[in-house]
């Protein structure tokens, strides 16, 4: 029998439970009762016990199914709202939405090949902790970080301890890269420049949804991701597609999908956080949405700002602003501002988000925020810092370097990549990074 993580609902239980320890369901005695009822069962916490027979499998997944909807019928007490008017209206600093800007070419192609840098940089050790990622540049020369991580003189005892993330070290490494990769940071931005190709900017969240379920193979969905990919297969529609049995839904994937809104929206926050939220609503709620609107504010300003603070603000801007989210990135920016040595800053984010899942939106967000604001506009330190933090490190060092590569109008020869895309959505294999900022330009109010 084939167990598909991710989808199988007695593997998302304790994934709930801890969403609703995150989002202030958790001291309510609905919940505690809930809970009380899965373990008397045999459930697990999350992540999913190791070893789990399919039968016993098999005997908890109708309770799982109930539970997973009862939990769905307790809503939040926090004021996170889902709905782009009830956002707008949380935002008191709202931007005004305005013509775009007109973008200097090599700010675009800057952005493109920064992404594409920081993820890459980030493919190897992603999983791997902060104090792994650490002992394994220390052991090759690599610390602080300035260059690809390597296999090469690295002591066998340390790659035992910390070993690579084998799917994606046979081809991020300084000794095997010949191109860029293929990764979901990297696929999820071509998929927001095909559906503003295909529908232009007036595209709708059945859009995505459909341009999903035509381009996008679901074995390279993951989480919320799949969870509403699988929804869309039962004949649920947006935003049930994000809601129903999703405890993912305020992880990271939204996050990833938006540069090109705000890359498509120089100078125009607002315009690219409304994007970024038709896009977001296929498969997220509250501060899921929120990160991904936060990064496509930040990519828009990117594009014309002169700072790295003037593109966090421009990001935090359409956050609302009693949300997590917002808390969570204004600490983070402040303790950048303040602290010269960044481990410290790692620390205190690791101090204050260290609960989280290694891949939530709030703590990437806010590593993303303090790494471009500690850089100071150094690109190999601001994507040096996003995977340093040791959380998702792939996701996080694209973001950085997406803003980061755009400040710039480019960055350091040493993280060039041969310029040829590897994708497995049609029409995009082998495609370059000129060729992509030339369509994205395209795609620009005029």
């Amino acid at each position: 029998m084939i167990r598909l993580t991710w989808v199988q609902p007695e593997d998302l239980v304790g994934h709930e439970l801890r969403q609703a320890g995150e989002d202030g369901r958790g001291d309510l005695p609905q919940v505690a009762e809930i809970t009380a009822r899965w373990h008397a069962a045999g459930g697990h916490d999350a992540p999913p016990r190791a070893g789990a027979s399919e039968a016993a499998a098999a005997r908890l997944r109708p309770l799982a199914e109930s539970l997973l909807d009862e939990l769905a019928a307790i809503p939040s007490p926090l004021a996170e709202p889902s709905d782009l008017d009830a956002i707008v209206a949380a935002c008191p600093g709202w931007p005004s939405a305005g013509t775009a800007a007109k973008a200097d070419p090599a700010r675009l192609l800057g952005a493109w090949q920064g992404r594409a840098a920081g993820c890459v940089l980030g493919k190897p050790v992603e999983k791997i902790p902060r104090e792994g990622i650490r002992q394994i540049a220390e052991a090759t020369g690599n610390w602080p970080v300035t260059g690809w991580f390597t296999a090469k003189g690295l002591p066998d005892d340390i790659a035992r301890r910390w070993p690579w993330n084998r799917r994606s070290a046979v081809n991020s490494l300084a000794e095997n890269i010949d191109g860029i990769p293929e990764d979901d940071d990297l696929n999820y931005p071509l998929l927001a420049l095909s559906v503003l190709e295909r529908h232009g900017r007036g595209f709708t969240t059945e859009d995505v949804a459909k341009l999903w379920l035509d381009e996008l193979p679901a074995g390279r969905t993951f989480t919320a991701e799949r969870v509403a990919y699988r929804n869309l297969l039962d004949g649920y529609e947006p935003p049930q597609t994000a809601t129903r049995r999703n405890p993912f839904r305020e992880w990271i994937g939204a996050l990833i999908r938006t540069d090109v809104y705000g890359w498509a929206n120089p100078g125009d926050p607002a315009t690219a956080a409304e994007l970024a939220w038709r896009d977001a609503r296929l498969t997220h709620t509250a501060n899921g949405i929120y990160g991904a609107m936060f990064v496509a504010a930040m990519c828009a300003a990117s594009l014309v700002a002169g700072s790295p603070e003037e593109v966090v603000e421009a990001g935090l801007s359409v956050v609302p602003s009693t949300s997590r989210l917002h808390e969570a990135v204004r600490l983070a920016a402040a303790d950048a501002a303040r602290e010269p040595d960044f481990e410290r800053v790692i620390d205190l984010l690791h101090r204050r988000h260290g609960t989280l899942h290694w891949v939530h939106t709030i703590n990437n967000a806010a590593l993303v925020a303090a790494t471009l604001i500690h850089g100071r506009g150094d690109f190999t330190a601001t994507i040096a810092g996003a995977v340093a933090g040791g959380w998702d490190t792939d996701s996080a060092g694209a973001t950085a370097g997406s803003v980061a590569g755009a400040l710039n109008g480019g960055m350091p020869d040493r993280w060039l990549m041969r310029d040829s895309l590897a994708s497995s959505l049609t029409g995009f294999d082998g495609v370059g990074l000129g060729e992509l900022a030339r369509r994205t330009q395209e795609m620009m109010a005029s």
